[in-house]
């Protein structure tokens, strides 16, 4: 029989073992020189080796060529000064992969302190490392679409301020000063080239949200099967192609303001998602199930008329509701017109400075022309003719009347033009005739007349390009 002290020592040594092998980190034991002498279980298992394997195992060869020169240094150095060695590496497992461990070695020594043994363990942080390196991706994306987000506001910006003094546009003005301290959701309405951007970035300028991020999207250039996910991001395997998560603009804008340019443009899954967000502040990702909260205001413009939309159920009224609970709408040109020769001014000397030429004044003959224009392109249509002027001008901005032919022969040529325009273009040439008769489609100040058409071809034309002739209507 053996003597109870070596049976209690056998015990306490079984007992030791098993606490080892239940401890998720593996525990491994090696002599002053670095090698092993013991592993758990856990390893052997995971390293596919023998435990006699592991005696005379060249541990070097398992690691990642990128991190096998720096590992085996810090073991050495480790070695050669008895400091606790705590490093990150990758380690192959047999099925070839790569799993990132966290080793960490505490030398034991004795009375003299001449080390006898190194004791530690090796943790599997595999998981951590892949979260942090997906992490760090999403972050570098984020830095990279806010720089392409911040370029393309820039770029797309017409001039930094609105300029003119017109009645009309003062009228804007209060009302922008008024809602931007505010966190309202606002509709800015009007048509293609007034400037409804600038009106939403001035909003955002004196709004407490000025210095986080305003976000841009044109949601009439994105395809409708891809709007959804531009707007709130999706998640990883979401569907094909979608290697790794992905943030929408919402998430973008978090903090500070978003603005959705032609809103109207909106298929009808996307207005869902986007009134669950003015209703709760909340959105889910595509390909998501968690819903996230979200601190952004929400500024919409469109050219569309929204109640034709509803009416025609492309439109959903309790998102417009939503939207417009403080609307906003920014005269065409042509209302405001003593706001062209500040406006030619500013241009002029804008685009003069970015071509590095020097226009000393405008033309009498040019400034009339711009003046007398219908301008149904609006200030963007301005900013062009502007532009080519400039290229084109020395010392005096000059304007060729050649340039406006084109549009100024759809008055002029009267129905027999109806058929070479676009719906766009019809669409744009009516509505521009009806704002000028406030409304009124017959008779001699009537658009039909402006127009050169007869009136019963108006009507028709009024009612197949769905045009509201009512809210042309003053007084």
């Amino acid at each position: 029989m053996k003597p109870p002290d070596q049976d209690t020592s056998r015990k306490t040594e079984r007992e030791l073992r098993t606490i080892l092998e239940t401890i998720p980190a593996v525990v491994f034991v090696a002599r002053p020189d670095g090698a092993l002498e013991f592993v758990t279980e856990r390893w052997l298992e995971g390293a596919g080796l023998t435990r006699e394997q592991i005696l005379g195992w060249q541990w070097p060869n398992a690691l990642h060529p990128d991190d096998r020169a720096i590992a085996v240094q810090r073991w050495k150095d480790a070695l050669a000064t008895g400091v606790p060695n705590d490093q990150e590496m990758r380690a192959r497992w047999p099925d070839g992969s790569y799993r990132w461990l966290l080793v960490r070695g505490v030398p034991l020594r004795d009375e003299k302190g001449s080390i006898l043994r190194w004791y530690g363990t090796i943790t599997d942080i595999d998981d951590r490392k892949r979260a942090e390196q997906e992490l760090q991706k999403l972050k570098d994306q984020l830095q990279k679409e806010n720089i392409a987000l911040r370029d393309e506001i820039t770029e797309s910006s017409m001039f930094e301020e609105i300029v003119g003094s017109s009645g009309p546009l003062r009228r804007v003005l209060v009302l922008v000063s008024k809602v931007a301290s505010t966190d309202s959701t606002v509709l800015i309405t009007g048509e293609t080239g007034t400037g409804k951007e600038l009106v939403a970035r001035a909003i955002h300028r004196r709004s407490p949200r000025a210095s986080r991020p305003f976000v841009s999207v044109n949601c009439g250039a994105v395809p409708p099967t891809l709007i959804t996910s531009e707007l709130f991001g999706y998640e990883k395997g979401a569907f094909t192609g979608a290697a790794q998560r992905r943030l929408g603009r919402f998430e973008l804008a978090d903090g500070g303001t978003i603005f959705l340019d032609e809103v109207g443009e909106l298929p009808q899954e996307t207005q869902v998602a986007l009134l669950r967000v003015l209703q709760e502040r909340v959105f889910e990702r595509v390909g998501g199930s968690q819903s996230l909260p979200l601190d952004v205001r929400v500024l919409a413009a469109t050219n569309r008329d929204l109640d034709r939309a509803i009416a025609d159920g492309a439109f959903r009224s309790d998102l417009y509701y939503r939207l417009s609970v403080f609307p906003i709408h920014v005269p065409p040109l042509r209302d405001r017109a003593e706001d062209i020769p500040l406006l030619v001014e500013y241009l002029t000397q804008r685009y003069a400075a970015k071509a590095g030429k020097k226009i000393t004044g405008v033309s009498r003959s040019a400034m009339d022309l711009l003046r007398s224009y219908d301008w149904p392109g609006n200030v963007r249509e301005l900013q062009n003719v502007i532009q080519r002027a400039v290229i084109l001008s020395e010392g005096t901005l000059a304007v060729d009347e050649t340039w406006f032919t084109r549009t100024t022969a759809r008055v002029a040529g009267g129905a027999r033009r109806l058929g070479r325009l676009s719906s766009r273009e019809e669409k744009e040439w009516i509505e521009s005739a009806l704002a000028r008769s406030r409304g009124r489609v017959s008779g001699p100040d009537g658009a039909a007349a402006a127009l050169g058409i007869p009136r019963s071809t108006l009507e028709s034309k009024i009612r197949s390009l769905h045009i509201n002739k009512h809210r042309f209507k003053t007084g």
